[in-house]
């Protein structure tokens, strides 16, 4: 069993963070984007990892050299981006021995059951149902099996929409149809999709179910990151940090405070991430993400994003300040 990780995007909603990290390294919940997805895939055996990357390549390579060595990992790099299927596309010559393969986009956190398909000897697409399917890709039905992939249909016949979570069975099939739509030049808007190839494998008679999601979490923006960190702290069991670095300070769960972050006079929680080597003092911190080695004094933050190596000192705001930053109220 192999996964797919498209990891190449650039993340322009989330700037100024993404001038200098690439998306899927945000934090969120006391880990970055593609971490979460990692641990996933490890959770479930899985040790052969193809990431495809692209902008700032080199941090995602970085990353995981330092935290996931244990995986064997096969880089691929889009230098162009042209869609999701020209991604899954580049990275064929990883997954020629017709083996299944689980497909997980880069920019998504999500939480489901994969132990109930991966390993079946059928194709599987995650969903979730969405109030307004008009907006998203859906599936249609003939029973339990997929029929079509219609992509913001003006009419849904399901409001079943697709993830981005995909279990391939038949890779061989897959990467046919991949190769297919690309030296066609088969495109939708201007890009190469990967539900056209998968289009092609229900055409060709491919049997495709579908599995549902329990949870969905965009990271798209900094309002959705910070919901996606809401909703995972409030999910987790422990919250844990290191008292010894904390004086005269309050913290009020769910909180992820990462051991060698130092704390003074200050108010931390509810919903709040602080990653490593983050110093705060004279603070009151709420439903906000602290990144690596940011410094934090003399402020309210409420709702705000905070960058590696920002330093932030001042009055009350609502503030959303990109890496190597300084910001100060008088």
């Amino acid at each position: 069993m192999k996964a797919i990780i498209p990891a190449a995007g650039i993340g322009t909603r989330l700037r100024p963070h993404t001038h200098t990290i690439p998306k899927v390294l945000m934090q969120v919940a006391g880990k970055p984007i593609l971490g979460h997805i990692l641990d996933e895939l490890i959770s479930l055996g899985i040790k052969d990892v193809t990431i495809i990357i692209g902008y700032m390549g080199d941090r995602v390579r970085e990353y995981l050299d330092k935290k996931y060595n244990q995986l064997k990992v096969n880089y691929v790099e889009q230098e162009e981006r042209q869609g999701l299927g020209h991604a899954i596309y580049l990275s064929a010559k990883y997954h020629s021995n017709n083996e299944p393969v689980l497909i997980i986009l880069g920019d998504t956190i999500f939480k489901a059951d994969l132990k109930r398909i991966v390993g079946k000897k059928e194709t599987y697409i995650g969903v979730k149902e969405v109030d307004d399917p008009k907006r998203f890709g859906i599936v249609e039905l003939d029973g339990d099996r997929i029929i079509k992939l219609v992509e913001k249909p003006s009419e849904p016949k399901t409001n079943l929409a697709i993830v981005g979570i995909y279990y391939i069975w038949n890779t061989k099939l897959l990467f046919s149809a991949l190769n297919e739509i690309v030296t066609k030049g088969i495109t939708t808007k201007g890009e190469y999709q990967l539900t056209d190839a998968l289009q092609i494998m229900l055409d060709k008679g491919e049997v495709m179910k579908f599995f549902t999601i329990d949870g969905w979490y965009d990271c798209g923006k900094a309002e959705t990151l910070l919901f996606t960190n809401k909703e995972l702290l409030s999910q987790s069991k422990s919250f844990s940090f290191n008292k010894n670095n904390m004086k005269q300070t309050v913290i009020i769960p769910p909180v992820f405070i990462d051991d060698t972050v130092k704390i003074k006079n200050s108010v931390i929680g509810p919903y709040v991430s602080i990653a490593e080597g983050s110093n705060i003092e004279n603070a009151i911190v709420r439903n906000s993400i602290i990144n690596e080695n940011a410094e934090i004094k003399n402020i309210l933050l409420d709702e705000s994003i905070i960058g590696d190596n920002a330093c932030v000192s001042g009055n009350y705001y609502k503030l959303n300040v990109g890496d190597s930053s300084e910001f100060h109220i008088q």
